[in-house]
């Protein structure tokens, strides 16, 4: 008889835990279903010959010359993958204790925001803005009305349908177009903010120039840059290859180091208002939670997404499956050579954060002087 209220324990407790992990496993399950379905429909994934022939390019001025195509290729593939894995803000943060992973992303942006310094109203551009995440989530921060540019047309049309359905169309709109030529008229924005694009600039003061152009005498750009660290070093093979894994696993021409972004920033115009690397602040709130790279990081828990792929059989596991929903015909041909891209990424940059010789968050922030 005494085992009964132990036994009612025990199975209260699992009882507990199955409705806690219901809504977990529920919205996985739906989110995949969402991403197998919009892939079984891709037109796009047979651009991953192409995307790699660029990359097999040992010349970065050969991937800077055609850097449209090299970028345009790695969104096509790219897009689908991230919104499933990641969400629709395609950026990193650190992550602050008691913060969820949703949390700590819109903290980061906020935070890029409020370096703007803008009214309610003002016009901002997000230069390279993905399927507009951040571009809505600032809006919402600020009331500020967002355009937002991204070279990929898919991008497009997968943003402006999330703005709809989101209820802020009239506020936040996405247009196709080069950060590299603007195709805005000069003076036209109060603030410009870019969170890990421009690092596809084949040229920093192409990019720069052009925002610099277009934003109005006074206002404020303000980015996290995809830079090397002083921690990095040429000669050093391992560095070398999280160097290159990173530029073909996220579409960059080429990456640079943190003081030649600055200076770009400045030979372009800009008053630098200030330059450093969020990825290094301390404190209570940061210490005992995680590092930005953490998601990238194996996992054995199938709950801790995306770092469940990352782990030594997931990470052999799942092209493997990918080869056999493309012989079904489940998921396009290329698909599985695009997950391998991918995480042959996830694994770079993770590597580059805890050799500490990459960041995904070096900040920069610069005025347009009013004369």
């Amino acid at each position: 008889m005494d085992l009964l209220p132990e036994a009612n324990a025990t199975t209260i407790c699992v009882a507990l835990a199955a409705i806690g992990l219901a809504k977990p496993v529920y919205l996985g399950v739906k989110q995949t279903v969402i991403f197998l379905s919009s892939l079984s429909t891709s037109k796009k994934h047979h651009r991953i010959g192409k995307y790699n022939d660029l990359q097999a390019d040992d010349s970065a001025e050969g991937r800077d010359a055609d850097y449209t195509t090299l970028v345009d290729s790695y969104y096509d593939l790219a897009t689908e993958f991230y919104e499933w894995g990641w969400g629709t803000s395609f950026h990193f943060a650190t992550r602050f204790r008691d913060e969820t992973f949703r949390q700590s992303i819109l903290r980061h942006e906020y935070y890029l925001a409020g370096k703007l310094g803008v009214n309610k109203g003002a016009k901002i551009l997000d230069c390279g803005c993905g399927v507009g995440g951040p571009a809505r989530n600032i809006h919402r921060f600020t009331s500020a009305d967002v355009t937002a540019l991204t070279l990929n047309q898919f991008q497009v049309d997968r943003g402006n349908a999330l703005c709809k359905k989101e209820g802020c169309s009239d506020m936040v709109r996405l247009v196709q177009g080069d950060f590299m030529k603007l195709p805005f008229p000069d003076n036209h924005f109060d603030a410009v903010f870019a969170i890990e694009s421009t690092c596809h600039a084949p040229v920093r003061t192409g990019v720069y120039k052009e925002i610099l152009r277009v934003l109005k005498p006074g206002g404020t750009f303000a980015c996290y840059e995809w830079c090397l660290t002083d921690k990095y070093d040429k000669e050093n093979a391992i560095h070398r290859k999280v160097k290159k894994d990173i530029e073909v696993g996220d579409g960059l021409p080429d990456m640079c180091h943190t003081s030649v972004c600055t200076k770009a920033l400045e030979d372009s115009g800009f008053t630098i208002v200030e330059a450093r690397d969020v990825a290094l602040d301390t404190g209570v709130q940061i210490d005992q939670g995680e590092p930005w790279y953490m998601p990238l990081m194996p996992s054995w828990s199938p709950l801790a997404w995306p770092r469940f792929q990352f782990n030594p059989v997931m990470y052999r596991l799942m092209p493997l499956i990918l080869a056999f929903f493309e012989m079904i015909r489940l998921v396009p041909k290329g698909t599985k050579d695009t997950q391998i891209m991918l995480q042959a990424g996830g694994i770079g940059c993770a590597q580059g954060g805890h050799l500490g010789v990459f960041t995904p968050m070096w900040l920069m922030v610069g005025r347009k002087e009013a004369n």
